[in-house]
């Protein structure tokens, strides 16, 4: 089985997860933004990895774009985010970025991290009101996001753990 692992990093943790799929598999992998959707035909597999942002799986739109060339081939995507898993998150998730004939594709979440004080500007300010906003709250009313957040505004935080690829692999058969 020839395989690849195409994906969509911003801040590292996307990018950590395609390199343990890629060592456990022996797969190629390639950046999204540069990978050639012409070489699809070459692959039997195709595990494809974005991080969440505002609601969004960064990079799907390469899926969308080629999904007409990934017809017959084993799939998965896997998203990256800070928060713990969150069954109703994911399926909103899964149904606003994953329609139609995408929502067949099975999706994971592995669980990132979180470092603001190296973020974007514009990642970093929105992230430092979310917290003032956040603060206010008694921390026994906060949802699962907003006490990841706080911890991530104390410290950097890294959630990853290579476990989150195993049910990935299972899924294409790999493990």
């Amino acid at each position: 089985m020839k395989g690849i692992v195409i994906y969509k990093s911003k801040y590292g943790s996307t990018k950590k997860y395609a390199e343990w799929i890629r060592e456990s598999t022996g797969f190629d992998m390639a950046e999204a933004d540069k990978f050639r959707p012409d070489e699809l035909g070459k692959y039997d597999t195709v595990i494809f990895g974005g991080g969440i942002y505002a609601g969004g799986i960064a990079g799907i739109a390469f899926l969308k774009k080629n999904i007409a060339r990934l017809h017959g081939k084993n799939l998965a995507v896997f998203c990256c985010g800070a928060s713990p898993y969150d069954a109703d998150f994911m399926k909103a998730l899964k149904e606003r970025n994953m329609p139609g004939e995408m929502s067949d594709i099975p999706l994971f979440y592995c669980r990132g991290g979180c470092d603001i004080a190296n973020l974007h500007f514009a990642d970093k300010t929105l992230c430092k009101m979310l917290v003032k906003a956040v603060a206010k709250k008694d921390p026994a009313q906060r949802e699962v996001w907003e006490t990841a957040l706080v911890e991530a505004s104390e410290t950097a935080c890294d959630w990853t753990d290579k476990a989150y690829i195993t049910p990935i692999l299972e899924t294409c058969g790999i493990a």
